[in-house]
């Protein structure tokens, strides 16, 4: 018996080395810092509006990286603003987008980019079909590195004279109100009712106008 649990104790003596030999040998799957430094990033927020917030919420779910959007009420001067008090035009607040998004894998000079392409940057009187203060477009910067980036983007559009005027404001966050439950992911909740919409409303078709057709912009 003794000398059976002797045996039996060397062979698990040498399972358990062979297990720290194959551990130790394999190849060991390490990230370079860069790529450390990019996944350890938290998830940020970026505000934007550009008229009706169904449209610009459908706009931005379509991203890589972007998590969860929400629509609401920013830049007015009343507090807690329901969407019958903003569609007065009297409060002050623009609908707008927030937008949570990963920076790991999508940039906020890429939101940017996509913000831009679905906004009509001629117009600050509404935006398509619908006018009003309310409706007009502006990029509410969160950081000083945001404003930076936003401006800079500005610029090149300003630059490149593709446009006569460019009226987008890059104004700082201010209080944000969660829109209505019935205003969030409309699009998806609504489909037939959003669709009828948006065409109605000329987006698509003014969009192609500033920017050309999707991808040759």
């Amino acid at each position: 018996m003794r000398k059976a649990a002797l045996i039996a104790v060397a062979a698990l003596l040498l399972v358990m080395q062979s297990g720290v030999w194959l551990y130790s040998s394999a190849p060991a799957q390490t990230m370079t810092p860069a790529e450390q430094a990019k996944s350890a990033l938290p998830l940020a927020v970026a505000t934007f509006a550009s008229g009706c917030f169904w449209c610009t919420e459908s706009d931005f779910d379509k991203v890589e990286g972007v998590p969860s959007t929400v629509s609401g009420y920013m830049g007015g001067h009343t507090k807690k603003p329901t969407y019958h008090d903003v569609s007065t035009g009297n409060t002050g607040h623009a609908e707008v987008l927030q937008v949570i998004y990963d920076p790991a894998k999508v940039t906020y000079e890429q939101l940017l980019d996509v913000y831009w392409k679905n906004t009509d940057l001629t117009d600050d009187g509404g935006q398509f079909c619908d006018r009003g203060s309310q409706y007009r477009p502006v990029i509410f910067v969160h950081t000083p590195a945001q404003r930076k980036s936003a401006e800079a983007s500005k610029a090149a559009l300003v630059a490149s004279k593709k446009f006569e005027k460019i009226v987008v404001p890059v104004s700082d966050v201010s209080d944000f109100t969660r829109a209505e439950d019935y205003h969030q992911d409309f699009y998806q909740k609504n489909p037939g009712h959003y669709f009828r919409y948006r065409l109605g409303c000329g987006r698509d078709y003014r969009l192609e106008e500033l920017w050309g057709k999707k991808g040759k912009s």
